[in-house]
């Protein structure tokens, strides 16, 4: 079996809009003003306190709990609400659907997200039984450690070396080497295709259509993805 493994905040959905709000409320928490959004949203990927602590620096860093814990109830309120509702990048839901149709790959995220932040955009896409593996900021240290990635691998079995990650930060592919697995990055996130590129990544792609040539480069697929 081959295992692909989806980040989320910036490879399958666009959330900038409701992660800076988040920030934003979480910075007014403390009343410590906003960084600009450049700097704000470099640090999507990695877990909520971590995130924080990182655009505070060490000298505000004893702050990022509460900064972090209003960010969550901000979330919740809006989720309530039927706020949030961010949007799937354009070709993601084909390429989830092609990619579904094989019976040797298993598809999985691993993300800086809580879980029920995950559960909220698999809700609002309808992406129910597509994903084997979830892994989550709720259950591991913060990418680019690589326990997301090698609890995916016991949960499915699968080899790290037909595994590759997709992600749109260098937090993704460094997280993906570590583990010693491929990884592969989308150049309409977070992190320039450059950095990315010279993290490690396989490659980087400008479009979901591009991303089945470059899985089975990757990984040696055997045969044409439908």
């Amino acid at each position: 079996m081959y295992l692909v493994i989806f980040d989320c905040d910036g490879t399958l959905i666009d959330s900038q809009h409701t992660i800076l709000h988040g920030l934003e409320v979480g910075f007014d928490a403390v009343g410590l003003p906003m960084p600009d959004r450049q700097t704000a949203l470099s640090i999507v990927g990695l877990s909520l306190e971590q995130a924080f602590e990182t655009l505070v620096g060490p000298h505000n860093a004893h702050l990022a709990p509460e900064m972090a814990n209003a960010y969550r109830q901000s979330k919740i309120a809006r989720r309530q609400s039927g706020a949030d509702q961010d949007p799937l990048y354009p070709g993601a839901r084909e390429c989830l659907d092609r990619l579904g149709q094989r019976d040797d790959i298993l598809l999985g995220i691993a993300t800086g997200k809580a879980r029920r932040g995950v559960d909220h955009m698999i809700d609002v896409h309808s992406l129910q039984n597509r994903f084997v593996t979830i892994q989550t900021a709720d259950t591991s240290p913060s990418k680019p450690h690589p326990d997301m990635i090698h609890r995916a691998l016991s949960e499915t079995e699968a080899d790290a070396a037909r595994t590759v990650m997709i992600g749109d930060t260098t937090f993704d592919i460094e997280m993906a080497l570590a583990a010693g697995t491929q990884a592969i990055g989308v150049s309409w996130g977070y992190h320039e295709a450059d950095a990315l590129k010279r993290a490690g990544a396989f490659n980087v792609i400008n479009h979901f259509d591009e991303l089945f040539d470059s899985i089975s480069q990757a990984l040696h697929l055997k045969g044409e993805l439908a």
